[in-house]
């Protein structure tokens, strides 16, 4: 099978090119590195079922491809705070070209979305039949009404083309390549940490996420991607364990012996109060559920910041 990985240089991206590679698969990634140097790619640069095109995701040019995944988009409040008019771009105008691709090639079409479409939840957990709370002129419409506009577009072109389509929603995920400066709270809390620095907290701490492995990412998103009867489907993956944001903090400081605590800081406008995935759907369908918890996941990314990234190659031979 030969994919598509639009984003594929990103975070979630290179790990889910990773897998498919490890599968067997062709990939070709699409990514502008507006928000990656290119080197989570480096290590299958020489591999020749491996392709990359430098391009916004909107001009992603023609290809013969089975499976088109769109994870193009600053996912990150500092990335799309800085790009609002290109995060919103890459869900719609983005999103209307790779379905375009995927019609042509009647390939199945995965749109990652997030749980940010579920805003400031008034239910909780969140099930995929809720429409969420969102402010949509707030600092982080941006990103939050594009998914939702993008989740709407894929859902016309199956009414309206029959295109074969799915759509994930995406919890907190964390792990290994994370760039440290995206401003999500587990890179922030290990890089204050690891430069003996207090760790901030903004509000009292007692808002609550829940932090999936990447891996487990990964795993749930290729099942929902590789099954062609799911057409239509809307599912959440993310880890159900609840944690708070001081608790979170208060690990990371013990994990990295930083003795500078925390400090508190006022609440970001639209931060929300609780998340929470209901994954029933995902247990239902397909047996998944995360395999790694917090306290197992969180020592990986701690080393991983220490300096593992250091010895990646941000020189690369990309093909065009």
């Amino acid at each position: 099978m030969r994919v598509l990985v639009a984003g594929g240089a990103g975070f979630i991206g290179s790990h889910v090119c990773e897998r498919l590679l490890e599968e067997g698969h062709g990939v070709v990634c699409v990514d502008n590195l507006s928000t990656s140097s290119g080197a989570n790619l480096a290590q299958f640069v020489d591999d020749a079922r491996f392709s990359f095109i430098k391009s916004d995701v909107g001009q992603t040019p023609d290809l013969d491809v089975d499976l088109v995944l769109h994870l193009a988009s600053p996912a990150s409040p500092i990335y799309y705070g800085r790009r609002p008019i290109e995060t919103m771009l890459a869900n719609s105008y983005g999103t209307r070209r790779l379905l375009e691709i995927a019609a042509a090639n009647n390939a199945r079409f995965l749109y990652a979305s997030t749980s940010e479409i579920y805003g400031d939840p008034v239910v909780h957990p969140q099930p995929e039949t809720y429409w969420g709370n969102v402010n949509p002129n707030g600092p982080r419409a941006c990103y939050d009404e594009s998914k939702r506009f993008g989740e709407a577009m894929v859902f016309s072109y199956q009414r309206q083309l029959g295109v074969n389509v799915g759509v994930i929603r995406i919890f907190n995920t964390y792990g290994p390549r994370m760039a440290a400066e995206d401003g999500r709270a587990i890179p922030a809390f290990v890089g204050a940490a690891l430069s003996g620095e207090p760790i901030i907290v903004h509000g009292d701490g007692s808002q609550t996420r829940s932090f999936c492995y990447v891996s487990d990412l990964v795993r749930g998103l290729l099942l929902v991607a590789l099954d062609r009867d799911a057409d239509g489907c809307v599912f959440n993956i993310g880890n159900p364990e609840e944690v708070s944001v001081l608790d979170l903090a208060n690990l990371i400081n013990a994990r990295t012996d930083n003795r500078a605590g925390v400090q508190y800081a006022p609440r970001p406008q639209d931060d929300p109060e609780r998340r929470r995935p209901d994954i029933s759907r995902m247990i239902d369908r397909y047996d998944w559920s995360p395999r790694i918890s917090l306290d197992d996941g969180i020592s990986p990314v701690i080393t991983y910041f220490r300096g593992a990234r250091a010895d990646l190659p941000v020189a690369m031979r990309l093909v065009e």
